[in-house]
């Protein structure tokens, strides 16, 4: 095993068009009888604190989370075909996530702020599920931090797909959540400006590889080759980390 990737779901792999939104206030309604004041405050965060903050926001106690999973999971399920109709996979996506699938030495997969069962959803809406091994994602019922996922994310692939501990691990995100993870966690991250934050916001949370979208296949493909090489190449004692 050479390495794992982990893309996120939204706007890194595909627009979702505001369902994401209409699933939180779908859940919310369901769970406290009322519409909630004002749209979920997502950008990179976990279910667990989406769905946390918009009760507490709104003054209505939280329920417990097995009650909040479900009544995402069924908003989620109620919304795919409405998904599939507005959303969209974002250029470059499905070309990017072929290369990697073919790669019998790398494990892809995703990890996101979003349950299992959303997450599905989203890249099933538009067919990319057959490209990613969902098993090994980690998902936002998962843990209450982004940056815990990474390890969620690490075990699965030891224990389903046999990969080493020192495998490297690179994060694939448009938020500056998802650079921080990557930090924290020492992580790879390749961020992408294909969302609300600029190129100038993700480097100034850390990355050091940004790019505008996933459209130029060989080199998001090339900087991945990279990392994996990155691990069967010793490092001598006169050697400095690349940090270009």
């Amino acid at each position: 095993m050479e390495l794992i990737v982990l893309w996120d779901i939204d706007h890194t792999l595909i627009e979702n068009a505001g369902v994401s939104k209409e699933i939180y206030a779908a859940a919310f309604t369901g769970l406290s009888g009322s519409e909630p004041m004002g749209p979920a405050r997502t950008e990179g965060r976990t279910d667990r604190l989406i769905m946390r903050e918009m009760f507490h926001r709104n003054g209505v106690a939280e329920p417990d989370w097995a009650a909040v999973e479900e009544a995402l999971t069924a908003a989620g399920a109620a919304r795919l075909s409405e998904l599939s109709r507005r959303g969209t996979a974002l250029p470059g996506v499905r070309e990017i996530l072929k290369e990697a699938s073919v790669r019998s030495a790398w494990v892809s997969s995703v990890l996101t702020g979003n349950i299992a069962a959303n997450a599905r959803v989203k890249v099933s809406a538009f067919g990319l599920d057959s490209l990613l091994d969902l098993r090994v994602g980690a998902y936002g019922a998962d843990a209450l931090q982004r940056p815990d996922l990474v390890a969620v994310a690490r075990e699965r692939a030891q224990r389903l797909r046999g990969a080493q501990g020192d495998v490297p691990v690179v994060l694939v995100g448009d938020t500056p959540r998802d650079v921080e993870a990557a930090i924290a966690t020492g992580s790879e991250i390749i961020a992408v400006a294909s969302g609300v934050h600029s190129a100038e916001e993700l480097a100034a949370a850390g990355a050091q590889r940004v790019l505008p979208d996933l459209m130029d296949t060989a080199r998001v493909l090339g900087i991945l080759e990279t990392f994996a090489a990155s691990q069967k190449r010793p490092r001598t004692s006169l050697e400095r980390p690349d940090t270009r």
